[in-house]
């Protein structure tokens, strides 16, 4: 899988331009953070039935939490609301620096 860094609306027309050319897409998006989160609510990652990623939700496994999750979402249209959240003794294995919290809300687009 390949990941861009963009701005949140080069996101948004980089989802919509893999459903114009037939990719069926979901979206994620950071709804809540708690404490020390590494990226702040409204940061979005768009993940396409074929591996495709563009932004970013945290880094980390949590990504690749939300990525996999992103694609039953595909398959199932069925959004789903993700709390992350883990103690400061594990949190850089996991890639939530200093125990922060947060929670992703994943969708399909139409």
């Amino acid at each position: 899988m390949q990941a861009d860094t963009e701005g949140t609306e080069d996101i948004l027309a980089t989802a919509a331009s893999w459903v114009a050319a037939g990719e069926t897409v979901a979206i994620a998006t950071v709804v809540e953070t708690w404490g020390s989160s590494p990226r702040p609510a409204g940061s979005r990652l768009a993940v396409s039935a074929s591996g495709k990623l563009a932004g970013s939700v945290s880094g980390g496994c949590i990504e690749g939490a939300v990525a996999d999750v992103a694609k039953q979402t595909m398959q199932t249209g069925a959004p789903q609301l993700l709390d992350f959240g883990i103690s400061d003794e594990r949190a850089w294995e996991v890639g939530l620096a200093c125990g922060g919290k947060l929670k992703v809300f994943v969708e399909k687009l139409a």
